[in-house]
């Protein structure tokens, strides 16, 4: 929209601009089709936008042939939004985008988020759409200039800190242009810029231990002008040794360390130990014939290499309000590393039953021990892997403790998320949950009929 335009839409709808929300409207309509041409945006794109105003991106976005999710705070923009925009592809929410489930999104096949970002929430908002599991495959903000360089700085500038290495330890952030304060109505008091962001591969980086990784960057950046050796010395009894080792300067300052050098921090307090792949190919699992009644017994690299019939478990764990934890398998897994799986999963070894394995893995990879029921049993084929599985579910209250070598990732996530999910997106999951999960939900399904 033009100038002039939304100067008269604003007196049409009685708005005036409230400085609280963030509403500074684009009115530079090159600039406006700019920003959405660097979303790469088509037909298979479900784009949500945050913050649309008075529709100057919604629009563009809508001739691209996307679907669009436009959450907007104010209910006078909303409501206008629904006049102007009478289209099947475009769904608006009257919401707070801070409260907005983004779990949803996994039910979407390619997501993407364009957001012309109000400034006194933008870091809030950052740190909720840029979280570790995210279906969103690319990020367009629109953001205070400052914001901005703070997201995509390097290492030894001013800018540099601990919202960078945040943001950075999981994605690729590129500055692409300044933005005028000129170009919004009405005119903030600072320019803005536009960023790019992307999702970095998880194994672009050395393993290391995420927690501590945070905790180290908070404290050194707490206060910035301290050297490091002082701000971690509970952490590290012996610096001038860790400096050598990471051919840092031992006087360094937490800005002068790279993202990389910052794990090699993390990785020489405390090492992430990486699972003995030979030990782990060894292990010994009973090879079963197809009614599932033991043969003999192979290593696992026979079994799988030669797809032998043999057994496992899959649990599924529930959280008090019905939602079923999923973990991201390790990316050391011989098998479907980094896909998406059951609660805890696991082979039946030579000297074990169906039973005692679900206990095991349970404790081996969420660090739990709750009561388990029997749910099904799915008979051995190329979709369970060749393996016999009992299907077990549990319910747990209180936190779990996931394995760091077992696991890469983990949430909780309502069952009908799930379901839209593995319809969307069947890819991003290991073959045998795939087929648990279908068999657990038509054994539900079933039995609440049957109730009915």
């Amino acid at each position: 929209m033009k100038l002039s335009d939304i100067r008269a839409t604003l007196q049409e709808i009685h708005v005036s601009p409230v400085k609280t929300l963030g509403q500074n409207f684009l009115h530079d309509q090159n600039l406006a089709r700019w920003i959405v041409d660097q979303a790469q945006i088509t037909s298979d794109d479900y784009v949500l936008e945050i913050g649309p105003g008075l529709g100057a991106l919604t629009e563009l976005l809508l001739e691209k042939g996307a679907r669009v999710l436009a959450i907007e705070k104010d209910t006078r923009l909303a409501n206008f939004l629904h006049e102007r925009f009478a289209h099947e592809r475009l769904e608006i929410l009257n919401i707070d985008a801070l409260k907005f489930d983004a779990r949803n999104l996994f039910t979407h096949r390619r997501v993407k988020l364009v957001g012309n970002l109000p400034y006194n929430i933008s870091s809030q908002l950052l740190l909720k759409f840029l979280a570790p599991q995210s279906p969103i495959s690319l990020w367009l903000f629109v953001l205070q200039k400052e914001m901005a360089a703070r997201l995509s700085a390097k290492p030894s500038t001013h800018d540099y800190g601990s919202l960078t290495l945040r943001i950075q330890l999981r994605h690729h952030v590129k500055y692409l242009r300044t933005v005028s304060a000129t170009v919004f109505l009405p005119r903030p008091e600072v320019d803005s810029a536009v960023v790019r962001i992307l999702p970095r591969d998880p194994r672009e980086l050395p393993p290391h231990d995420k927690e501590l990784l945070l905790e180290l960057i908070r404290l050194g950046f707490s206060q910035r002008r301290k050297q490091l050796r002082k701000l971690l010395r509970e952490r590290v009894d012996d610096w001038d040794t860790l400096a050598r080792h990471l051919n840092i300067d031992p006087k360094a300052r937490a800005e002068e360390l790279s993202l990389l050098q910052w794990i090699g921090v993390v990785n020489f307090i405390a090492p992430l130990l990486c699972p003995d792949i030979g030990l782990t190919n060894n292990e010994r699992f009973p090879i079963v014939d197809k009614n599932d009644r033991i043969l003999r017994d192979a290593s696992r690299s026979q079994v799988h290499g030669n797809n032998l019939r043999h057994r496992a478990v899959h649990i599924l764990i529930f959280n008090p309000v019905g939602e079923v934890y999923l973990q991201q398998r390790s990316r050391w897994k011989d098998r479907h590393p980094l896909k998406w799986d059951s609660s805890a999963a696991g082979h039946v070894i030579a000297t074990e039953s169906y039973d005692d394995t679900a206990q095991r893995e349970l404790k081996e990879e969420l660090g739990i021990s709750v009561a388990l029921k029997k749910i099904v049993k799915l008979s051995a084929s190329e979709r369970t892997d060749h393996e016999f599985v009992w299907l077990y579910r549990g319910e747990v209250a209180g936190n779990l403790s996931p394995s760091r070598t077992e696991i890469e990732a983990g949430a909780f996530f309502p069952e009908k998320i799930i379901d839209g999910w593995v319809a969307a997106r069947p890819e991003d999951f290991a073959p045998g949950f795939i087929e648990c999960w279908k068999v657990y939900r038509q054994k539900n399904c079933s039995s609440r009929d049957a109730l009915t």
